[in-house]
């Protein structure tokens, strides 16, 4: 059965509702992270994803790592945060255990899905790997004091034998928020802008050379400057759906592609 992916939500649950009636019931569907912050709807999207029970499979972003730690209390929230309600909410506390429990990569029939991107050494199934390893700890007994360690934008670089909080940390990155690398593989973690801004001696992470994972295909969203790019080896869908733009859902592995307008008069393709 073919599956759909479907990009950053974004607490942007009627954009949903209107695309999920576009899609054939029961079809599977794997959503590339997000699924919550700065929309109006972040509460009632949770509750619809963790809803679909089986059907689909969610996928870590950074914002919602970002509602993690803020429940933890190890973060404080940001003035344009729309997650409030989750945290006042009467089922706050399964909320929050479901989300913790989600993966930050998967992989089906030939596509490698996360939500940003994957360092330039990394195999799929060494991505795979790395996942569990910050899966596990999320969904231990400590999660609140690893949930901590986790920010900062060093080590920029990839090594094997990196341990502890610098290898946990940088594997969140790549999977949460990597957009640009340098030539030695380093991630430019500061940069937001599109792929034209991209400072001097970057590319976006899957242009590197070296890329193991150019064989495959990596599936993404988080790079809404970016936009819905679909090439052989790469598919981002993060069409900005937040901002105004449209909900991206491609269908794997036939790459049938529908957009959801986020706004009216939104074009779509």
């Amino acid at each position: 059965m073919p599956r759909w992916a479907i990009g950053d939500l974004q607490g942007c649950l009627d954009p949903l509702r209107a695309l999920l009636r576009r899609i054939p019931a029961g079809e599977p569907l794997v959503f590339v992270g997000d699924l919550v912050n700065r929309g109006p709807q972040s509460l009632a999207t949770l509750r619809f994803v963790r809803d679909l029970g089986e059907r689909a499979v969610a996928l870590l972003g950074n914002h919602d790592l970002h509602l993690l730690a803020v429940a933890a209390g190890v973060r404080p929230p940001h003035a344009d945060d729309t997650v409030q309600e989750i945290l006042e909410a009467p089922d706050r506390a399964e909320l929050i255990d479901w989300l913790r429990r989600r993966p930050l990569a998967f992989a089906e029939g030939g596509a490698l899905y996360v939500h940003a991107g994957v360092l330039p050494p990394w195999t799929a199934a060494q991505t795979l790997a790395l996942a569990a390893e910050v899966e596990q700890s999320l969904r231990g007994d400590h999660w609140q004091r690893d949930l901590a360690t986790m920010y900062g934008n060093e080590p920029a670089r990839w090594h094997d034998d990196l341990r502890g909080a610098e290898r946990t940390r940088c594997v969140i990155n790549a999977l949460t928020r990597l957009r640009v690398v340098r030539p030695d593989g380093a991630m430019e973690l500061k940069f937001k802008a599109g792929p034209g801004q991209a400072p001097p001696g970057t590319v976006p992470w899957f242009d590197h050379p070296a890329r193991a994972t150019r064989d495959g295909v990596v599936v993404f969203g988080h790079w809404s400057t970016l936009g819905h790019l679909a090439r052989p080896d790469v598919v981002c869908l993060d069409s900005g759906c937040v901002w105004g733009g449209a909900l991206s859902a491609m269908r794997w592995p036939d790459r049938t592609l529908l957009q959801q307008p986020c706004r009216p008069g939104a074009a779509t393709d």
